[in-house]
């Protein structure tokens, strides 16, 4: 059991963040232990399988020696993200200003990690990690090199919908924050999450305390983390807790088909696909990755299906989400295509 223990000046400096990092090295974790017919992300495995082969071999036995099934992640591979919403360019560069020095013990940490080195490549795994250590920087050139190269083929085509989810999540924990202060926030972040006496506790395999110290807390919706929750408690960042966002099991949902001829009759086709797709809520450019249709272009159908009734918006940081209403699910089931939950 980890307990985070705050001040009261620490639960003033509770705030939210999505990270296109965290969710890179979670799902090397997802890869490393999951079976793909029984796992909740089977639909992603699948398609990352066919894409795998634009990897190199030498990346992906450097990142599955860094992160394990279990166990162990190092702490600079799960950097807090610095703003609400960054991008993965922003991480490596903050992976980048690492200091070598805490890499190295880190890196000689998970060699000898008794849970993390548990499987056959034992002898494999260390001598790559030594061969990182023997560098002036601790490995971090290949090391990057090797996250950027991956997040280009497993997350980045799927980043907009992942995006989307968490954003969802973060929307959510904002409104139980207003409505019931952060007790009503943290209540369900996850079933091994429980908070009480300004004490933040989470089922682990291990004992441990660490006091948040003023530095506050980052909490992190990360798809890529279920079924576990990720704990960075290394100063001088804050802590951040990653947990897995509400609304999992819609990420991955396809519809086998598009509108029927009844509803595109009404809309047109591409506003009745819009309102089908919109199952997350979506900013503008995210809903045009998924149509694969320029942004002004989607912003027109948009505006148009708000003003109908059939979405409704609100902003999020610096992004607009849109979503469907209540009206726009009723159309839909009334056109024989139920929304996905």
């Amino acid at each position: 059991m980890i307990h985070l223990h705050f001040t009261a000046t620490d639960l003033t400096r509770v705030r939210f963040a999505a990270s296109p990092l965290t969710e890179t090295v979670a799902s090397l974790r997802a890869l490393a232990a999951g079976s793909r017919g029984r796992h909740l992300h089977g639909p992603w495995m699948n398609r990352f399988a066919e894409r795998a082969g634009r990897l190199s071999e030498r990346d992906l036995d450097l990142l599955r020696a860094l992160v394990r099934p279990q166990g162990y992640i190092p702490d600079f591979l799960l950097l807090p993200p610095e703003r609400r919403s960054s991008t993965f360019t922003d991480a490596l560069a903050q992976l980048a200003d690492a200091d070598p020095e805490v890499v190295g013990r880190e890196l000689t940490h998970l060699a000898t990690h008794r849970v993390a080195q548990q499987g056959p490549g034992h002898e494999r795994r260390q001598a790559l990690l030594r061969t990182l250590l023997r560098r002036a920087d601790a490995g971090l050139g290949p090391v990057a090199e090797a996250l950027e190269a991956y997040h280009r083929v497993a997350i980045a085509p799927d980043w907009p919908r992942i995006d989307a989810l968490l954003n969802d999540d973060i929307a959510y924990r904002l409104d139980a924050l207003a409505e019931g202060g952060v007790d009503r926030m943290m209540s369900n972040l996850h079933p091994s999450v429980t908070f009480a006496d300004q004490t933040l506790k989470i089922a682990k395999y291990y004992e441990g305390h660490a006091d948040c110290g003023g530095r506050g807390l980052i909490l992190v919706p990360c798809a890529f983390a279920w079924p576990d929750v990720l704990v960075r408690t290394t100063r001088p960042a804050s802590p951040s807790v990653s947990y897995s966002p509400r609304g999992l099991g819609r990420l991955w949902e396809e519809r086998a088909e598009q509108p029927g001829s009844a509803l595109a009759g009404v809309l047109g086709q591409t506003r009745a696909a819009l309102l089908a797709q919109l199952d997350l809520p979506m900013s503008t450019s995210q809903a045009a990755t998924q149509m694969a249709l320029s942004a002004p272009t989607l912003s027109v159908h948009l505006q148009a299906l708000r003003d109908a009734g059939l979405l409704t918006s609100r902003r999020t940081g610096r992004q607009v989400l849109y979503s469907r209403t209540d009206l726009g699910d009723r159309l839909l089931i009334g056109a024989g295509h139920p929304p996905a939950r």
